[in-house]
């Protein structure tokens, strides 16, 4: 009887360790105040996600996890972020572009709410349950993966690239740097 137990209990074990590191990475990611910390912090949740693969018995998935993710795309933001100089100390409070703030306040209020309606409007949501049927050859498996992911999953994979986009804005505006000719904003508040 405890023969089968034990793998139940080392499966949650490795379920609530690998979770801790990718609750403790997340949070570590918005509460860090260097940007490279943060990035770094983002590697650590995302080998905490692999993880949770490996546990999940989904191999590719934990390597693309480490390989494309941790690998390729963190690394690119630590080079970016070391290159551009992000890493230094910056005053936040000063707005550079004027409206910054309603302008984030208005699309993040319009996001929740295009969300919020496709979760009422989708009729058969996404239940994770394991597939039935399908062909065992590879241009019909293509096929069947394209249809689901361009017409089931719709959504999902446009909210996907929509947080890419998002990501990439983000790190133009950390990166933006004041060209020579403005003046800086610490002397005008100064002077007012």
């Amino acid at each position: 009887r405890s023969l089968r137990s034990q793998p139940l209990m080392v499966d949650a074990l490795v379920f609530f360790i690998a979770a801790g590191v990718c609750l403790t990475g997340a949070l570590g990611v918005i509460l860090a105040r260097n940007p490279v910390h943060s990035a770094l912090m983002l590697v650590m949740t995302l080998f905490g996600i692999a993880v949770q693969f490996v546990a999940q018995e989904a191999h590719f998935l934990a390597a693309v996890q480490v390989i494309v993710y941790a690998g390729a795309i963190v690394v690119l933001f630590l080079f970016v972020i070391m290159l551009l100089g992000v890493d230094r100390a910056q005053d936040l409070e000063l707005s550079i572009l004027p409206g910054q703030r309603w302008a984030a306040l208005v699309f993040g209020a319009g996001s929740l709410l295009v969300l919020g309606s496709l979760i009422v409007v989708v009729g058969e949501p996404v239940t994770g349950a394991k597939s039935v049927g399908g062909s065992a050859s590879t241009a019909e498996n293509v096929r069947l993966l394209a249809r689901s992911l361009f017409s089931d999953h719709v959504y999902a994979f446009e909210l996907t690239s929509l947080l890419l986009v998002i990501a990439v804005i983000g790190a133009v505006v950390l990166a933006r740097k004041p060209s020579q000719s403005e003046p800086p904003l610490v002397e005008e508040r100064g002077e007012n």
